[in-house]
Formats: structure tokens, C-alpha cells, sequence
């Protein structure tokens, strides 16, 4: 793995940091080739309980595509200038929002087209006071990707982004939260401290549930209510036969703390 994405996994938790803080964490093809792998090998790691997607440094959490690579790309009149989407952007979203692990964003900075997508493929999004974002594409001449055109809608309305994907502009942590982009506002210092607390819960609870609750909620958006009181009751089956609801209830009625198997 490149070492502009870092990746380590520590008691159930893996971390995956985007590590190019002097490029604003830009994401070139190798540091999307290196993201696509860490998530990958989060998905599939039967150790990893949940995942934290953050970045280094305290100006960006990610601003996109390397234009500086991209126009260098265009210049040549190479096939992988818009290839990237299905290759890189594609699967990284698939497997961020698909895995049946709780996935934090720790976002210290600016999230701009691409990195405001995986912002937003995120399950939980803790956030910096001094982040910002903004869906960038229109004023490069693009469309959306990165799940941003499904992902957005979802969390502010249709009408909102429409109007923020057809005029761009960054929208400040605070406006933000009160749109529900954000899920924790936190000081810019507390940040790296609080999004890996919010994430090491995660990996401590009851992940099953947590699986069950994320497929529900990705089923439920495209769904019919009656389709989706089905697809609860089969979600709920599964869970309610897990080791972990039976460890709950024990705790719950012996008022004790539940330690959670995942299983």
C-alpha cells in the first residue's frame, strides 16, 4: 500500500488515513489505488469491527481529484482521465457504504467533490469547526460522482442539492450541522481524539446490529413501506439471534455493561 494512505487496524478498529496533507490530500491514482485497497482490506478483515476514514494535516480532509495530474492527463489524452470513476471512485464508495461495518469519517478540514463523497459515504460524520464543504464539480465543468448525486439528496433534500451542485460554494461546519451533513461538531483540536472515540465505540458494540441497521436504512430510501417493514423483520431476525442481544439483555436486566462478541 502507497504510503499516501495509511492503514492500521488495533482492537477491532481499522484506520485508514489519507496521507498527502502537503496536496490537501488530493487523491492521485496512486493514493485512490491505495484508498481502494485499505477499504477493501477493511471490508474483509473478520477482525475489523468498524472503520475511521480521516486524513493528516489540519488544512483538508480531502479536496478530490489531483487536478494538477488530471490536466497533466488531459494533456496527453490519456484513457484514465475519466476512467477513474468507474476504477477508483466507484468500488471505494461501494465498499464504504456495502460493508456490514460502521464506517466514521473524521473530517478535519476541507471535503471538496470527491472527498465531500466519501464525507458523505460515510456512516457517521465527525467534524472539525473549521471544515468545510463544498461538492465543487460544476465548477470544473463535471458531474457528480462519488455517490454525491445519491448520497447528498439523501442527507439535506433534493432541493438543497440541487442547489448546492449547481452553484457551488463551501458551506462552513456550522451551517453544515444544521444541514445534517455533519453528525458531531467538535473543536478542530479535539477532532482526531473524538473521531477515533466515536469510532472505537462502534468497534465495541453490538455489530451486528449495526450492520443490520445500515443495510435497513440503504433499503428503506428506495423501498416502499411495505417492502420495507419485510426487509425489517428479516433484518431483526438476524439480529435478535445473535450472541450479542442475548449478551444485552443479560447486562440490561442484571444492570450490568454489555461487552460485545460481534457475532
Amino acid at each position: 500500500m502507497a504510503d499516501t494512505v495509511l492503514y492500521e487496524v488495533t482492537d477491532g478498529l481499522a484506520t485508514i488515513t489519507l496521507n498527502r496533507p502537503e496536496a490537501m490530500n488530493a487523491l492521485n491514482i496512486a493514493t485512490k489505488v491505495a484508498l481502494l485497497e485499505a477499504v477493501r482490506s477493511a471490508a474483509e478483515d473478520d477482525t475489523v469491527r468498524a472503520v475511521l476514514l480521516t486524513a493528516a494535516g489540519d488544512r483538508a480532509f480531502c479536496v478530490g481529484q489531483d487536478l494538477k495530474e488530471h490536466i497533466g492527463l488531459l494533456a496527453e489524452g490519456s484513457a484514465q482521465v475519466m476512467s477513474t470513476v468507474k476504477e477508483h471512485y466507484n468500488p471505494v464508495v461501494r465498499a464504504l457504504t456495502e460493508m456490514p461495518k460502521p464506517v466514521a469519517a473524521g473530517v478535519n478540514g476541507v471535503a471538496a467533490g470527491a472527498g465531500f463523497g466519501l464525507a458523505l459515504a460515510a456512516d457517521y460524520r465527525v467534524v472539525a469547526d473549521t471544515a468545510g464543504f463544498n461538492t465543487s464539480f460544476a465548477g470544473v465543468a463535471l458531474t457528480a460522482d462519488s455517490g454525491i448525486s445519491w448520497t447528498l439528496p439523501r442527507v439535506v433534500g433534493p432541493g438543497r442539492a440541487a442547489d448546492l451542485l449547481l452553484f457551488p460554494r463551501t458551506i462552513k461546519a456550522q451551517e453544515a450541522y444544521e444541514l445534517g451533513i455533519v453528525n458531531r461538531l467538535v473543536p478542530s483540536a479535539e477532532l482526531p481524539a473524538e473521531a477515533e472515540k466515536t469510532a472505537r465505540a462502534l468497534a465495541e458494540g453490538p455489530t451486528v446490529a449495526y450492520a443490520a441497521i445500515k443495510e435497513s436504512l440503504a433499503f428503506g430510501f428506495s423501498h416502499s413501506l411495505s417492502e420495507t417493514l419485510e426487509k425489517e423483520d428479516e433484518l431483526q431476525g438476524r439480529a435478535g439471534a445473535s450472541e450479542d442481544h442475548t449478551i444485552a439483555v443479560r447486562a440490561f436486566v442484571n444492570k450490568e455493561t454489555p461487552k460485545y462478541l460481534g457475532r
